[in-house]
């Protein structure tokens, strides 16, 4: 686990503020996780493993509060931060032989949540998660919509047949179940914006904030219900206190930083997991890290050396292997041209797609005064334009690969003649 951080000089008071850097993180992080729980957890103690067992599923599960999710057993939960760690790269092998029942190895627990804060920026991200909304928003970033449409849609082209036999009736149901439920999102979102557009057209001119104009439906809810105002004065009071104590944990992560070196030094080495180390850049570190970075600029033009060498022998193999092997690479260099020029045309659209990323207040204006920060809808149009090309392009994807698997199925069966669907 690697971070560069610059530790001050706080050998002496770093006892002293240990405590409140400590306990500033614990209001942070959810799950109402106590200071004392690390101090347990740097001693190993079993006590301190369900809390912390606790707070990494509210940390890593994608939506914690639900329903659903919320009255899953402990094991459930310990299998999902398991999951969820490997497939972020935890390098500690001795997490993941950890029981189920969640209630062993605390400074192991300790160690997972020190790297996810290390990586990232974990805080954020939750306080994001716990933000109060008071209008009605909508996201303006489209980069994990694009990504996860290029990950999917090559996905299936790495599912092949493994053998176990598919009733083509039971893809025909599936396929008009899942056209049903996409009929259905999209009723849904249209009557509520729809609704929407009632409330603000009918709240015109009611909001403080002339810049504004309308109320939301959160506002419109105040209005309806005056009672729900000490509620949300209460959660804006939890989000400040929250705010409060990240500003805390910033001045003084430092010396949490320093107080994990030496819970590390006391953790046994995991045997064939990849070493972890909180580096400090002391004054005679910066030679150092030069020295470093020549070292990693050598090895990445080696590496790419390598690379075009073992790019070029491959490429003559191939060449080698008949016509076959052509075409495939043929067409796999065509999907990927046409995947990187839809990817180009998205995001080629002018100075607005630098705006910044993130929920936007959706505001009824009847002129063009230009606001502090914020989206015309014109301009999200187009970006919802651009989103339902590469949208429709990865969709002719998919059909034409399940009409070649379903080609290939139907030919399987002797006695049976295959009719294409109509419009292919």
């Amino acid at each position: 686990m690697g971070r560069r951080r610059q530790v001050s000089q706080v050998a002496g008071a770093g006892t002293r503020t240990l405590p409140k850097a400590i306990a500033a993180l614990s209001r942070t992080l959810p799950a109402g996780i106590s200071p004392e729980t690390f101090r347990r957890a740097k001693f190993d103690l079993p006590e301190a493993a369900p809390a912390l067992w606790r707070l990494l599923y509210h940390v890593l599960a994608p939506n914690p509060d639900d329903e659903a999710t919320s009255s899953l057993s402990i094991e459930a939960q310990v299998r999902l931060v398991k999951a969820v760690l490997r497939a972020q790269g935890y390098p500690r092998t001795a997490l993941s032989q950890l029981p189920e029942d969640g209630s062993q190895s605390s400074r192991e627990l300790l160690l997972a949540l020190s790297w996810l804060l290390a990586r990232g920026p974990l805080l954020e991200s939750l306080l994001a998660r716990k933000r109060v909304h008071l209008g009605d928003e909508m996201p303006a970033c489209e980069c994990e919509d694009l990504a996860f449409g290029r990950a999917s849609s090559d996905s299936t082209e790495a599912h092949k047949d493994t053998g176990s036999p598919v009733d083509v009736r039971l893809v025909q149901w599936l396929m008009g179940k899942l056209r049903f439920r996409w009929r259905y999102l999209i009723s849904s979102h249209e009557e509520h914006c729809a609704l929407l557009s009632k409330i603000h057209e009918y709240t015109q001119d009611c909001h403080s904030d002339r810049r504004l104009g309308h109320l939301s439906v959160a506002e419109t809810e105040l209005l309806r219900n005056p009672e729900g105002g000490q509620e949300l004065l209460w959660t804006l009071e939890r989000e400040n206190a929250r705010l409060e104590a990240a500003l805390e944990w910033r001045r003084l992560e430092p010396v949490f930083w320093q107080w994990m070196d030496t819970v590390l030094t006391a953790c046994p080495p995991d045997s064939g997991s990849q070493p972890m180390f909180l580096p400090s850049i002391h004054d005679q570190g910066v030679q150092e890290l030069e020295l470093v970075a020549l070292e990693l600029h050598a090895l990445q033009e080696e590496l790419h050396a390598i690379l075009a060498a073992r790019r070029a022998s491959w490429k003559v193999q191939v060449l080698g292997q008949g016509p076959e092997w052509s075409a495939a690479m043929q067409a796999s260099q065509e999907a990927v041209g046409q995947e990187l020029a839809a990817i180009q045309q998205a995001w080629e659209g002018g100075d607005h797609l630098a705006q910044p990323h993130g929920p936007h207040r959706l505001v009824r204006s009847k002129t063009r005064a230009p606001l502090s920060r914020g989206l015309w809808a014109t301009e999200a149009i187009g970006a919802l334009r651009r989103k339902e090309a590469c949208l429709e392009a990865a969709l002719c994807q998919l059909q034409q690969h399940c009409l070649r698997e379903l080609t290939r199925l139907m030919g399987a069966l002797p006695g049976v003649v295959w009719i294409p669907p109509s419009g292919h």
